[in-house]
């Protein structure tokens, strides 16, 4: 079912709203930092949206503060996406709007921060008592709040395809009559359990991360939100962008390491291009999940390899974000839709050394031509892969 895309948005380490995050893309600026997150002693780099901590939320909502929360409303503020909001709920209602939001952490830093502080007697302090903050719902739970709407509302957290399944979840409820449109988006925002926990895995980087170069050593963390207003064809005006497919896997091949053929993230591209109706050779835009680990980058080869040809070019934009985790689904999505805008395909930042193991070849400069159709990789653990496919409405 095609759904017209209306608004998006996204905030990550690249920049606060659509326009900064252009210019970085343009100018080739990354926004990774040397690790300088509170609390945190690991030698990496990380992708930190600055100035989130300080973040005020309205008065109203002040009783689901977390830094997840604050960032999660910074980018609501963003390219008049409430606008929008308020502009769709005046002429649908409300109720006929859901909320589908993926992360992978949710509010896990403001937990942390709970247990580190309890008192004398081993209970949290009273301020930091959120039961509604303390769980996995809360993004959908704030961002509902946050924009007043009363369709259903749901968040997901699949790893890193979490923000990328909320569009094919969006597509379900409509096609059903549940809603019809939905707020789409993710985030997550950096914490200690992710930053160490990702280290004692040994898959983050002392340096800026290497998407598909040879010498690639690990990720480095990133934070984000992004949002995007889909709705039924018929309520869109204008020459409005869209998804035209979708496409979903679970693989089960190991919880943190992906399938060696590339098996999942093979059978949701081919879903998603035959739920959109076109060929491989018509995508003109491939953005990856590309997270530059040694067995990442490489499976995903594969995976391209048997199903495009060296016409359409495929980057990873990591090296300017770093790895949003459950927000990297929205936020890659977004960069892939823009490209049907702006004609400008970014290149894979820290990207010199071609690893000849590799099946698929990588762009590394910036391309401007005109995007036609575009796609969106997003593979989290345990097998969960997602794919989706945007072009217009009215071709």
């Amino acid at each position: 079912m095609r759904l017209a895309i209306t608004h998006y948005t996204a905030t990550s380490a690249a920049g606060i709203g659509l326009s900064e995050l252009r210019r970085a893309l343009a100018e080739r600026r990354s926004g990774l930092r040397k690790n300088d997150f509170e609390g945190c002693d690991l030698d990496t780099w990380i992708g930190r949206v600055t100035g989130v901590e300080n973040v005020e939320l309205p008065e109203r909502l002040i009783d689901l503060q977390s830094r997840n929360n604050q960032l999660a409303w910074l980018g609501l503020q963003q390219d008049d996406i409430l606008g929008a909001i308020d502009s769709l709920s005046d002429n649908i209602g409300a109720h006929r709007i859901g909320v589908i939001m993926g992360t992978s952490t949710s509010s896990i830093g403001r937990t942390e921060k709970s247990y580190a502080q309890l008192d004398q007697s081993g209970r949290m302090r009273e301020d930091l008592r959120q039961p509604q903050v303390h769980n996995l719902h809360s993004p959908g739970a704030f961002v509902a709040a946050a924009t007043g709407l009363k369709g259903p509302s749901l968040t997901i957290s699949t790893a890193c395809s979490s923000s990328a399944k909320v569009f094919a979840t969006a597509s379900r409820w409509i096609q059903h009559g549940i809603v019809d449109a939905a707020l789409v988006g993710g985030v997550d925002s950096l914490c200690l359990s992710i930053l160490y926990g990702f280290n004692s895995l040994e898959l983050i980087s002392g340096h800026p991360c290497k998407p598909f170069d040879r010498d690639r050593d690990g990720i480095n963390i990133g934070e984000a939100a992004g949002y995007a207003l889909l709705t039924r064809e018929d309520l869109s005006a204008g020459d409005n962008l869209a998804l035209l497919g979708y496409g979903e896997s679970s693989d089960a091949h190991h919880m943190s390491q992906p399938h060696p053929e590339g098996k999942g993230a093979s059978i949701a591209m081919t879903r998603s291009l035959q739920r959109a109706g076109i060929t491989s050779d018509a995508v003109d835009y491939v953005n990856l999940h590309g997270t530059a680990s040694k067995a990442n980058d490489r499976v995903e080869t594969y995976a391209l390899a048997k199903q495009f040809t060296h016409s359409t070019l495929v980057s990873s934009t990591k090296g300017w974000t770093g790895h949003s985790l459950g927000a990297a689904g929205i936020l890659e999505a977004v960069i892939a839709l823009d490209t049907l805008d702006t004609g400008l395909i970014p290149g894979t930042l820290n990207r010199v050394t071609d690893d000849p193991e590799f099946r698929f070849p990588v762009l590394t400069d910036n391309v401007e031509k005109r995007v036609r159709y575009s796609m969106s990789n997003s593979f989290g653990f345990g097998g969960n892969n997602a794919s989706l496919v945007f072009g217009r409405c009215n071709e």
